[in-house]
């Protein structure tokens, strides 16, 4: 099962079909097609300040499970949080643009909705991660952030990670977001993205 299903299982995709007026099947695709980037931004994270520990840190000052509990909430969802996240894991405006544009060419979803999704999906992979790391209130991890995220986002970033290899239900993920095999996703993610700019 990828992270695609776990969040649509969870409710998140339905949520943010509704909250931005598209059909599920639609928020289900541009979900796919943008996780590789934010994937690839917690990645980064972990690799470039603190490792996990620095990640499972940044998750809480974030909002932690609030953050997935907020999109799946009845009322309109606080994209702001979202953008914050955004702001952390590509640090700026011009990735989120850029990783919105590669999805629109890859898909054919207008990129001002998949722009609009970004924030949201951010928010349910945070919110996730924080509730399955346990890193609720802890500011750091409870022993279970290193194993998922090192299932998500393939090993490889220090801290303790489990590999990809462990047989953990999200152990094909480090795949996905790596295509080329070399260990970095980002270069596989925003490779292409100086040409979309110009």
């Amino acid at each position: 099962m990828n992270l695609t299903d776990i969040l649509s299982q969870a409710g998140g995709i339905e949520s943010m079909a509704k909250e931005l007026g598209v059909p599920p099947a639609l928020a289900k695709q541009g979900a796919e097609a943008l996780l590789p980037a934010i994937l690839g931004g917690f990645k980064k994270q972990a690799q470039g300040g603190g490792g996990l520990e620095g990640l499972g840190g940044l998750l809480g000052q974030l909002g932690g499970g609030g953050l997935l509990d907020a999109v799946l909430a009845p009322q309109a969802t606080p994209v702001e949080a979202g953008n914050d996240v955004l702001g952390q894991i590509f640090g700026s405006k011009d990735v989120s643009r850029s990783v919105a544009g590669d999805a629109a060419a890859k898909t054919g979803i207008d990129a001002g909705t998949l722009k609009k999704m970004l924030p949201i999906l951010a928010m349910l992979v945070a919110g996730y991660m924080a509730k399955q790391g346990g890193s609720e209130g802890t500011g750091g991890l409870a022993g279970g952030l290193g194993g998922l995220l090192g299932n998500v986002l393939g090993g490889a970033v220090g801290g303790g990670a489990a590999p990809a290899s462990d047989g953990g239900m999200l152990g094909g993920l480090g795949k996905l977001i790596d295509m080329d095999g070399d260990g970095n996703p980002l270069d596989d993610i925003l490779g292409g993205l100086g040409k979309l700019r110009g």
